[in-house]
């Protein structure tokens, strides 16, 4: 049964389907039905209409992905081709640090386009897993034969693994703030005028900060700066 929090994304191909809300209904009743039973629940919904030109620009998918980031949620599409036909974008979903659900992976009929996309997006997390493997007994190896790993020498870090942390640190910070600046700005917009109001509103909707806590005036403050 599922469990935990996740963000729907529907996608319809024309402005027409957009308007008449065809394929829609088919998705959402989808969705609910694989989310049927357990200890679930849907944190946001975001809707994609799709042009024939303009097939790669997804902005929705984008706010819907950075959403899943900011709630800790799972992205889930009732079947692989309302997200793409396009290999190459199964690389970018991979990357975008979400964890994504499709109904119809169970299922191992249907078009070879989509028995492919789903191979390749199982390749990419094989790839990517077999990598740390790899590298976590490689580490493991060096540090067998007497290698001292790290930058860490006698307790003392060097500047240079210093910069790299501090970097990897803010480039965190700077990414999740640009996923909550959606979300700060529809608060501000709907008349949050102040830090306090802000975070309450943040802690309303069940936002966590990026330490799973609750949200305070001088933690919205950082990372409006920063947005």
């Amino acid at each position: 049964m599922a469990q935990g929090k996740f963000v729907a994304y529907y996608r319809v191909s024309t402005s027409k389907q957009g308007r008449s809300g065809l394929g829609l209904e088919a998705q959402e009743q989808t969705v609910r039905d694989r989310l049927n039973g357990g200890d679930w629940s849907i944190v946001g919904h975001f809707k994609e209409t799709e042009t024939g030109t303009a097939k790669r620009t997804r902005p929705e998918l984008a706010k819907a992905l950075a959403f899943c980031r900011v709630m800790g949620a799972k992205l889930i599409v009732a079947n692989v081709s309302r997200l793409t036909r396009d290999p190459d974008f199964m690389g970018t979903l991979v990357a975008a640090d979400v964890e994504v659900e499709f109904c119809d992976l169970p299922n191992t009929d249907g078009p070879v386009g989509k028995f492919m996309l789903r191979q390749m997006l199982s390749v990419a997390e094989l790839e990517a897993g077999m990598i740390a493997e790899r590298t976590k007994k490689a580490l493991a190896a060096a540090k067998a034969r007497g290698v001292k790993l790290g930058g860490n020498r006698g307790g003392m870090l060097t500047t240079e693994a210093k910069a790299k942390g501090v970097a990897v640190r803010q480039a965190k910070a700077n990414g999740r703030a640009a996923d909550l600046a959606p979300i700060l700005a529809e608060i501000r917009a709907g008349g949050a005028t102040t830090l306090q109001a802000v975070a309450d509103a943040l802690n309303a909707r069940g936002v966590p900060t990026a330490r799973g806590g609750k949200w305070s005036p001088v933690q919205v403050q950082r990372v409006e700066e920063r947005a």
